[in-house]
């Protein structure tokens, strides 16, 4: 077993890493590879056996067009974020273009427990001199009941949860935009503090472990700065997400930090956040919160809408469907044709 990647080739358009590892994380070497494949237009593909997984930040960061899992089936490949067959034509992976099926080994049972994977995406405009970071901290104690453990600009995130340290690095590192690793979650055995979650919110059960994995990128704008990121908290099959009252959730985060917007969607997978290479099923829609700068009048017929937060954060509330049912994307896609932006 490989301890560390290698480069099995370089070509006009990818770079092509081995990595054989039960999990492959977004370490510094893929960090600078990623970087590197960038700035030279090509794609990273990281090819592994079909038994190791990936850690989520890698999964976020590989979104480039020819950035690729590759993912090695016996005598071929396939592509183990979306099944997809692939072949190597001499200069990166690609499709296999007669292929009308998922590759066998994509289509195979999980190796491990499956849950549920609660994903937020939020985005966040700061004033000048504002603090960045304080709406990671308070989704980690909503949904874990806890603080986040630790932040880096790699994985692992090495350094302790610190938002002045955090922000020392993100004022030196400006007017470049900085894009951080986060992680928090509850001890395995529980020490019992907080009331019982499930559809209520708050602290798990003692016996339940919630593990939190994100990324986010902070980028300086004229007079302040923006903050995007995604956070993924994990649920046991015994632990349920809090689907029916995450609006009023939200609304707690909302009356603190200026949102402007936050999708919330819901999809199975494993409660330790890591990605095997085959279909776990559909990711669907729970609800979109929506702050006054993205420009919403009315609420779009047929999208029930309610403000939430307190009197003066003008965010509103969008119910999309209760994560399992794909008919949450219809009316995703009709909010989203109704967002106009400001004038």
């Amino acid at each position: 077993m490989n301890s560390s990647p290698a480069v099995d080739a370089l070509t006009r358009e990818a770079m092509v890493v081995l990595w054989d590892r039960p999990v492959v994380a977004f370490n510094q070497w893929l960090a600078d590879a990623l970087r590197v494949c960038g700035e030279s237009g090509r794609g990273l593909q990281i090819v592994t056996p079909v038994g190791s997984r990936l850690s989520l930040p890698l999964k976020l960061v590989l979104t480039g067009p020819t950035s690729l899992w590759v993912v090695r089936d016996g005598g071929g490949y396939y592509d183990g974020l979306t099944g997809r067959p692939l072949r190597w034509d001499g200069a990166a992976f690609s499709p296999v273009p007669e292929a009308r099926d998922y590759a066998p080994g994509y289509t195979t049972r999980s190796t491990g427990p499956v849950g549920a994977q609660l994903t937020l995406t939020f985005r966040i405009r700061h004033g000048s001199g504002d603090v960045l970071g304080g709406v990671v901290a308070h989704l980690c104690r909503l949904f874990t009941g806890h603080p986040p453990l630790g932040w880096g600009t790699a994985e692992p995130a090495a350094n302790l949860w610190s938002l002045d340290e955090m922000n020392g690095l993100i004022r030196r590192r400006s007017p470049r935009a900085t894009w951080l690793a986060v992680v928090g979650g509850r001890p395995a055995a529980g020490d019992g503090t907080g009331p019982d979650a499930g559809e209520n919110g708050g602290t798990p059960p003692a016996e339940q472990h919630r593990t939190m994995v994100g990324t986010m990128l902070l980028t300086s704008e004229q007079g302040g700065a923006e903050e995007a990121g995604t956070l993924v908290f994990g649920f046991s099959a015994a632990d349920p997400p809090p689907v029916s009252n995450l609006s009023t959730l939200i609304g707690t985060v909302a009356a603190e930090h200026r949102l402007a917007s936050l999708f919330a969607q819901l999809s199975p997978g494993r409660p330790d956040l890591t990605t095997e290479p085959r279909w776990m099923g559909a990711p669907a829609p729970i609800g979109m919160a929506v702050g006054a700068e993205m420009g919403m009048g009315s609420a779009p017929p047929g999208v029930p809408g309610r403000p939430i937060g307190d009197p003066g954060s003008a965010v509103m509330w969008f119910e999309l469907g209760d994560g399992r049912s794909s008919e949450g994307w219809q009316r995703y896609e009709q909010l989203m044709r109704h967002l106009r932006p400001p004038a």
